[in-house]
């Protein structure tokens, strides 16, 4: 966990193929999954935020077929709740162009 900006925009560039200033947040976690880091782009520049647990550690949720968590999912995950099933109510999105 020793990596800051540069180092983690280049994995999420060079390693998972994708660009770091698109949005979205990038999840990063040590091996024993007690430090966890997120890296994301906001108009101007990046922001890092980095958590370490005293005690415990961070269970991902299981990811969607692009790879990715919702917005609710890391926040269940960054407060330590596992959810075993989760059941979504329907919503509107906006369709993509």
């Amino acid at each position: 966990m020793r990596k800051s900006f540069d180092s983690l925009s280049g994995i999420v560039s060079g390693e998972l193929g994708r660009e770091p200033t698109s949005g979205d947040v990038f999840i990063f976690l040590n091996k024993r999954r007690s430090h966890i880091k997120l890296l994301h782009w906001e108009t101007d520049g990046f922001v890092l935020y980095y958590k370490r647990l005293e005690k415990g550690t961070f269970t991902p949720p299981a990811t969607s077929a692009n790879g990715g968590i919702l917005w609710p999912e890391l926040v269940l995950m960054l407060e330590g709740i596992k959810a075993e099933k989760l059941t979504r109510k329907p919503r509107y999105f906006v369709p993509e162009k």
